[in-house]
């Protein structure tokens, strides 16, 4: 099979995917001429097994990136055998510190069947949920072990350099706060209040409690060790006891 035929059937079998996952997938399909974009991307495949392997004997050469709006990324790739199909695999976000990967398992990649639409099925119901799991284990250790969000509960905690981050659970609760200046990470999914300017960062915080309230979502504002929280800061928040977590170096 001709270079071209083969990167056309690549593409064309992630197109077909995207739209059998559950929630919105897009597809985009890495050429071989895209060298760092695919180099990039081949640091970043989550897996220590079936991929990897793969991976170490057939340099990645092109590839289709499945992506989610939150940030979420999977990683459709040729597959090396006598057998017909894809192999598949989760890819770790850019925007994450490698200690938050301390004992989360890689979500290790699959192999897929040259049918998309039953692959669609067997990625739903086992890399995909191991991938999700792993996703939301490691963006709560970026935030440092904090408690995260409830649907009832919006947790704030101050971090080292000043600013505050939240993860909250739904979109309204998101809404509120992008629009008194938290900025969302698309990758992580962290929300973050600078601390450029204090005063502006207090206003902030009193003014989202009670729009949070009406939607039936309380606040609470959590303070890492070693940091107090400035005089201006909302009362109403009292501080909630953080989680613990063991730093470490992150292995994919």
């Amino acid at each position: 099979m001709h270079d071209h035929d083969t990167s056309e059937r690549l593409a064309s079998y992630a197109d077909v995917l995207a739209g059998e996952l559950p929630d919105t997938w897009t597809s985009s399909h890495l050429q071989p001429d895209a060298k760092d974009d695919l180099a990039e991307l081949a640091d970043r495949i989550w897996d220590l097994d079936l991929v990897a392997a793969s991976l170490a004997e057939h340099p990645l050469k092109q590839a289709a990136v499945l992506s989610r709006p939150d940030g979420a990324q999977l990683v459709v790739l040729d597959r090396h055998d006598e057998r017909d199909g894809f192999l598949i695999a989760a890819v770790a976000p850019r925007a994450l510190p490698d200690e938050a990967y301390r004992a989360v398992p890689e979500p290790n990649g699959i192999a897929l069947a040259d049918d998309p639409f039953l692959s669609a099925e067997q990625i739903a119901g086992d890399l995909l949920a191991r991938y999700d799991s792993a996703l939301a284990q490691v963006r709560h250790n970026a935030l440092g072990g904090i408690q995260p969000s409830q649907p009832d509960r919006v947790v704030l905690t101050w971090q080292p350099d000043g600013s505050v981050t939240t993860t909250p659970v739904d979109d309204p609760a998101g809404a509120i706060l992008v629009a008194h200046g938290f900025v969302q990470d698309p990758q992580s999914g962290i929300y973050r209040l600078t601390g450029d300017d204090t005063q502006a960062q207090a206003r902030a915080l009193r003014e989202i409690g009670p729009q949070l309230d009406m939607l039936g979502i309380g606040t609470a504002l959590q303070h890492p060790a070693g940091r107090t929280a400035p005089t201006s800061a909302p009362a109403s928040m009292p501080p909630v006891p953080a989680g613990t977590r063991t730093s470490a170096t992150r292995t994919r």
